[in-house]
């Protein structure tokens, strides 16, 4: 593992820095280079990409598609059965099942729990049913998922399905596209919404602060009431205001920088893609956002469209001011580089924290347009958080789209 990291240091200068784990380079059936010369943090989001899926790049200066990608059916639904134990009701495991049990696939690129961790991935082919439910869960900590296409691969396995999250799936297309391992394989993906995992080193350490006990937590989610939602195994739930949040939470070295450098948080290289962003919150029937992207997309959804109620898309509420504060406040910060000291404490009481978020809740953005305050604000971060880090990959990083959307707050690039 140290020779692979020294490899990496020596041949690509930022690399070691920005690598997301994905787990391309982590395994022996090919050469490592070939893993971190693809790589999304060598290669830029999107671009060629997107062009080769889908036969153009989306619309820089479309409200919907700049921010969401291209899709060509979207919905809010939920699963009617619920499978237990999943995040929300499961769309994303039954999608998974029904294409191992349709023969539409021979194996499912997963996540199962790892032993030494509840929230700890283990990267498993899952060649049964019971694997799959397995796989059903949040894990919010970088997780090296593609190390096992080398098990696919290995098996001779023709037709996978791998759920991933952004900089996995970009990193899988370029692998598929440029390398002849898996060139002939015929690959399903459904993709998560993703941004701010924890590097596994610092996550009990940040949930240590957030959670009133995080030994007993099972489920974690930045919720559309502006509070961190924490199921405990005794089923209750534990709701955080993001507003009052310790202060040391908020440093930009608390997330990994591959995070930090993402511009695809909606997982549009996806087949399809599945997450609760764009959905109305509500705790009983917990509705999820679909975006159906290309037609194997659209047959991985048929085959569950009967499974599901669907529910009307919403939205409300105007994201612009709530961004331009935001951007005022953090832009300031990472151009200093986080060297100025952090206060310990909360910037906000825990009562005080909820009455905004109470307010927020019911006259800020809501439903899409909720989801649009949610991309342009990591948008905006992590435009900035690369310019002030790693200026000479600026370029090469961002899509087109990222000076389109910048561009409407006005802010100077």
């Amino acid at each position: 593992m140290n020779t692979t990291v020294k490899k990496k240091k020596a041949s690509l200068p930022f690399m070691h820095d920005l690598c997301s784990l994905c787990g391309l380079c982590m395994v022996q059936t090919w050469p490592a280079r070939e893993g971190m010369k693809i790589c999304v943090f060598h290669k830029g989001w999107l671009g060629e990409l997107e062009q080769d899926l889908f036969g153009r790049e989306r619309i820089a200066n479309h409200d919907d598609e700049s921010r969401f990608g291209i899709s060509c059916e979207r919905c809010v639904a939920r699963l009617k059965k619920p499978i237990p134990g999943a995040q929300f009701t499961g769309i994303i495991t039954r999608l998974a099942q029904r294409a191992f049990e349709t023969g539409t696939v021979q194996g499912v690129v997963t996540l199962h729990r790892s032993p030494d961790d509840y929230f700890f991935p283990k990267p498993v082919l899952a060649m049964s049913s019971a694997d799959i439910l397995a796989g059903a869960g949040s894990k919010p900590v970088l997780a090296s998922s593609l190390t096992a296409l080398a098990e696919a691969y290995r098996r001779g396995l023709h037709s996978i399905l791998i759920i991933g999250t952004p900089c996995q799936v970009h990193n899988l297309r370029r692998f598929q596209k440029e390398y002849p391992y898996i060139r002939n394989t015929e690959v399903y993906v459904v993709g998560i919404p993703c941004t701010d995992n924890a590097n596994p080193a610092r996550f009990r350490w940040m949930l240590r602060r957030v959670s009133r006990s995080h030994k007993t937590a099972r489920h974690i989610e930045y919720m559309q009431d502006y509070t961190c939602h924490i199921t405990h195994d005794d089923g209750t739930i534990e709701r955080i205001p993001f507003f009052s949040f310790p202060r040391e939470l908020f440093g930009t070295n608390v997330h990994a920088p591959c995070c930090l450098s993402c511009f695809d948080y909606m997982n549009s290289l996806a087949d399809i893609t599945v997450g609760y962003i764009g959905a109305p919150l509500d705790r009983q029937k917990m509705p999820q956002w679909v975006l159906v992207r290309t037609m194997r997309g659209q047959k991985l959804f048929d085959m569950i469209r009967d499974e599901l109620e669907f529910f009307e898309e919403v939205s409300s509420g105007d994201r612009r001011p709530g961004i331009l504060m935001y951007a005022q406040k953090i832009i300031p910060r990472l151009a200093q580089k986080d060297s100025q000291p952090i206060k310990p404490g909360r910037e906000m009481s825990l009562k005080k924290g909820g009455e905004m978020a109470a307010l927020l809740s019911a006259s800020g953005p809501r439903g899409i347009e909720f989801a649009k305050y949610g991309v342009d604000m990591h948008v905006v971060r992590n435009y900035y958080f690369v310019k002030y880090n790693y200026p000479t990959i600026l370029d090469t990083l961002i899509p087109r789209h990222v000076r389109s959307l910048l561009a409407e707050y006005n802010l100077q690039l």
